[in-house]
C-alpha cells in the first residue's frame, strides 16, 4: 500500500488512529479442472448455442464466418467436447444479439404435463339423481391454463335423465368420438355424429344429450377468451361466469370431489 502524501512545508498532523498495514493476498486452493467443466456442463452452454443457431436457420459454416471460429470447433462446442472461453462466448453472444448472462442464467421451464388415464377421476353430472353424462378432466395438472379439455360420456336418454342448459364466458369446442349427440345452442338444435366437430360461442345457452340407443363420447375444450363475431367484435354478454366456475351446470363441481381435478363449462 502506498504511503500517504505529505504536502511541502506542512507537517503531517498526529493521528490517534493505529497505523494502516497492507493485507497480504491469500491464495485459496486451486480450482479442480473437472469440477469447472462440470459446472459448465450443467449450464448446457453447447445446447443453448445450438438452439440459437437453429432458430436462425444457420449452419455451422455460416456461424463460423460470423464468429471467426471454425465449423469443426463449433460442432465440438455444441456437443460439449470442448469448453468455451469467455472470448468465444462473447463472439457468439454478439452474433445472436444476446447478453453473456444468457449462457449462465437458469433456463426457463417449458410447460409439459402428462395426464395418465388411470389417474383421472370419472365424475358424474351434478345436482341430479340420475346423471345424463360423466366426465374426466384432461388438464387438471396445468395451473392457470387458458383452455380446459375434457373427455365426456353421454348416456342414452331415459325418463328422469336430462342435460341442463348452461352458458359461460368464452368459446367451446366439441369433437364427437363415438355415437350421436343432440346439441342445443340458443333456439337451434343440431344433431352430430362420430367425426363431427363444433366450435361455438359458449355465452349462448347450450346443452347436449345422447341421440342414440348406445352411449356417445366426445372431447370438449373450453377456451377462456371472448368470442370474436364477424362485424361485431369480441362478444361479452351479461355477468357470465368463467367456464371453470360454471362446472356445476355442465360437468359438476370439482371442489366437492376428491383429487385436483379442474372444471369445465
Amino acid at each position: 500500500m502506498a504511503s500517504p502524501t505529505v504536502l511541502p512545508g506542512k507537517s503531517s498532523p498526529p493521528s490517534s488512529r493505529p497505523g494502516l498495514h497492507a493485507v497480504p493476498e491469500t491464495q485459496g486452493p486451486p480450482v479442480d479442472g473437472e469440477a469447472a467443466e462440470s459446472v459448465i456442463a450443467e449450464k448446457r452452454i453447447g445446447e443453448r448455442i445450438k438452439q440459437l443457431r437453429l432458430k436462425k436457420s444457420m449452419g455451422l459454416v455460416e456461424l463460423g464466418r460470423h464468429t471467426g471460429l471454425s465449423a469443426s470447433f463449433l460442432s465440438q462446442l455444441e456437443t460439449g467436447r470442448v469448453v468455451p472461453t469467455l472470448r468465444n462466448l462473447a463472439r457468439l453472444a454478439m452474433v445472436f444479439s444476446r447478453d453473456l448472462n444468457y449462457f449462465f442464467e437458469p433456463e426457463p421451464q417449458t410447460l409439459f404435463r402428462i395426464h395418465r388415464g388411470k389417474e383421472r377421476l370419472r365424475l358424474p353430472q351434478s345436482g341430479v339423481a340420475n346423471p345424463a353424462y360423466f366426465f374426466e378432466s384432461l388438464g387438471y395438472l396445468v395451473p392457470d391454463r387458458q383452455l380446459d379439455p375434457y373427455f365426456a360420456e353421454f348416456l342414452p336418454v331415459e325418463e328422469g335423465r336430462e342435460a341442463k342448459a348452461h352458458q359461460h364466458f368464452g368459446c367451446e369446442f366439441l369433437y364427437v368420438l363415438s355415437g350421436d349427440l343432440t346439441v342445443h345452442h340458443g333456439s337451434a338444435t343440431h344433431r352430430v355424429e362420430q367425426g363431427d366437430a363444433i366450435y361455438f360461442d359458449a355465452s349462448t345457452t347450450h346443452s347436449y344429450e345422447c341421440a342414440g340407443k348406445s352411449s356417445a363420447t366426445a372431447l370438449i375444450v373450453t377456451l377462456q377468451q371472448p368470442v370474436a363475431i364477424p362485424g361485431n367484435g369480441p362478444r361479452t354478454t351479461g355477468p357470465l361466469r368463467s367456464a371453470r366456475t360454471e362446472s356445476s351446470a355442465l360437468l359438476g363441481p370439482q371442489s366437492a370431489k376428491p383429487g385436483p381435478v379442474g372444471r369445465a363449462g
